[in-house]
């Protein structure tokens, strides 16, 4: 996992998420999930290559379901982006970098 990537708890998720002042990439998850393994790595990537611009986090669902549940994440992985302490954009399942890029891209707009 990249350095600057946050495992986002109950306890911090407002100070790491909703507070910052750069969009956040919240990427919810678990580790028995086949999907969430194959996002993880480009997340990653992405976490470097964004470093300046963008916060990343990680949420396992299995430890903070009340996390998950408050954002109506019901299948993993969902991939939030969170702007001004609130979600911003949102896609589910493994997509390619591409598509995650965009993502980030239109809250940096």
């Amino acid at each position: 996992m990249a350095e600057n990537i946050k495992n986002a708890r109950a306890i911090d998720f407002k100070e790491l998420v909703l507070d910052s002042q750069k969009p956040v990439l919240v990427d919810f998850w678990a580790v028995w999930c086949g999907p969430c393994k194959m996002v993880a790595p480009i997340v990653d990537e992405l976490a470097i290559e964004y470093k300046d611009k963008v916060g990343f986090a990680k949420v396992n669902v299995d430890e903070f379901p009340g996390i998950a549940s408050s954002y109506n994440v019901m299948s993993i992985p969902t991939l939030i982006v969170f702007k001004g302490g609130k979600p911003f954009e949102q896609v589910v399942g493994y997509r390619p970098k591409k598509d995650i890029q965009k993502l980030i891209d239109k809250a940096l707009v």
